[in-house]
């Protein structure tokens, strides 16, 4: 893992989401993640955990 890559290597995705069960991205986020501004990164990274704990959440 690089050190401002969310991903954990975990990559399964949510049916009804798309999110990603380990990092909370969806499948066009982690494509464009390299292409993204350091301000989208940043606002990126602060939804990222909401997510993967409303993805718990509703397991």
């Amino acid at each position: 893992m690089r050190k401002d890559d969310p991903c954990i290597s975990v990559c399964e995705f949510n049916g009804r989401t798309g999110w990603c069960l380990g990092c909370g991205r969806t499948i066009p986020e982690i494509r464009e993640w390299k292409k993204l501004t350091p301000y989208r990164r940043t606002v990126l990274l602060r939804e990222l955990p909401r997510r993967v704990a409303q993805v718990d959440g509703a397991a």
